[in-house]
């Protein structure tokens, strides 16, 4: 069989940190083997089914739904729609003939890959959190390899030693190669000051914006300046209610989102963000120093695990939201910010963690398993 990558099945959905690292792996088998061809299997729910067609990559797509938590009469359609949607796969993969089914997370991949596997094709799941998902937990005794972002992920695999393979995330790869960096002057903040960027993920985190306004007067004066992206449904209230102050500051600066984060990162000083892997991939990646303030909304606390994984190794600094408020949201930040060696420290230990060649990881473990 030839080593060309020729026809490869793509699988994760749900939300952009199952997505982006599946198209920045593809983007990278593109660069290195042109001449390979990809199916995106997702849902029709999902981001995937607006984000991947965008980039331009043939989709197809299955019905399934996640597993209540409680008893309930849902779970009764989600097993029919999981026998029906492992049918469906098989098709659509008989039909693609794929050298390699990849799965990057989400509900979906368990239909797509257990698929994968009863047709004898090999199978590859990602992991890009310290705390593997129920699905890839479920996948990891039908797959051939599981490639894991965080070392704290193999205690979730343990039953599997030998499938285990350490890549990082193709996110990490994707934006190390960056050549360009964001304009400061477009986001209203002057090219001489230290910066510091604050967000809540892509939606936004309420308490943190609140925090943030209730810190707002701390900020005077200060050397340094802020930039506040709050989330599209935020925004409105925390322009008003920063409006209703009585002084504005000339250096904090107040948007509802960055469509551009890692160019963004590229001119930052000091992040404050959610712990999401994808985030933190680029952080480690660019070498940034960071404080993370986990969501306390996600399955398996998988946040504050991953943000564990980076302060054991004072690569960040960490506050729980029960104990966000104004004055430790500042302090934190004005520490930092005042100390450049501590901020050089952190940033040295997080581009430590960074993996530069995940995707390159990847590809030596599809090649593996094709010969």
């Amino acid at each position: 069989m030839t080593h060309k990558l020729m026809r490869i099945v793509l699988s994760g959905g749900g939300t952009g940190g199952h997505i982006y690292p599946a198209l920045a792996l593809m983007n990278r088998i593109k660069e290195k083997y042109p001449d390979s061809e990809f199916l995106y299997v997702g849902t029709e729910r999902g981001l995937e089914s607006t984000i991947v067609p965008k980039a331009g990559v043939a989709f197809r797509s299955v019905k399934i739904q996640g597993l209540r938590r409680s008893l309930s009469p849902e779970n009764l359609k989600t097993v029919y729609l999981m026998f029906k949607s492992i049918s469906d796969s098989k098709k659509i993969i008989k039909a693609f003939k794929p050298d390699v089914v990849i799965g990057t997370g989400g509900y979906v991949c368990a239909p797509v890959l257990y698929a994968a596997s009863k047709l004898g094709i090999p199978a590859i799941i990602h992991e890009q959190n310290s705390v593997a998902g129920v699905t890839n937990k479920f996948l990891s005794r039908f797959v051939d390899r599981i490639c894991i972002c965080f070392e704290d992920a193999r205690a979730d695999f343990a039953a599997y030693p030998e499938k285990i393979v350490f890549t990082g995330n193709p996110r990490a790869q994707e934006v190390a190669s960056l050549k360009e960096s964001a304009d400061l002057k477009e986001y209203g903040l002057k090219e001489d000051l230290p910066t510091v960027l604050i967000f809540g993920g892509s939606r936004g985190a309420a308490k943190l914006n609140q925090s943030f306004v209730s810190a707002y007067p701390l900020f005077k004066n200060k050397p340094y300046q802020v930039l506040l992206a709050t989330g599209e449904v935020h925004y409105e209230k925390v322009e008003q209610q920063i409006s209703a102050l009585p002084d504005r500051l000339d250096n904090i600066r107040i948007l509802p989102y960055v469509h551009d984060m890692p160019k963004l990162f590229k001119r930052t000083d000091l992040i404050v963000s959610r712990s999401g892997a994808t985030t933190l991939t680029e952080v480690m990646a660019l070498g940034l120093p960071s404080i993370l303030i986990p969501s306390p909304y996600v399955t398996n606390n998988h946040q504050q695990k991953n943000a564990e994984s980076l302060v054991k190794n004072r690569a960040a600094e960490m506050i729980l939201e029960k104990d966000l408020q104004a004055q430790t949201l500042f302090e934190a930040i004005d520490n930092l910010m005042m100390h450049e060696a501590a901020r050089k420290e952190m940033a040295f230990q997080a581009k430590r963690m960074g993996i530069t060649d995940a995707s390159d990881r990847i590809i030596e473990v599809i090649m593996d398993l094709r010969k």
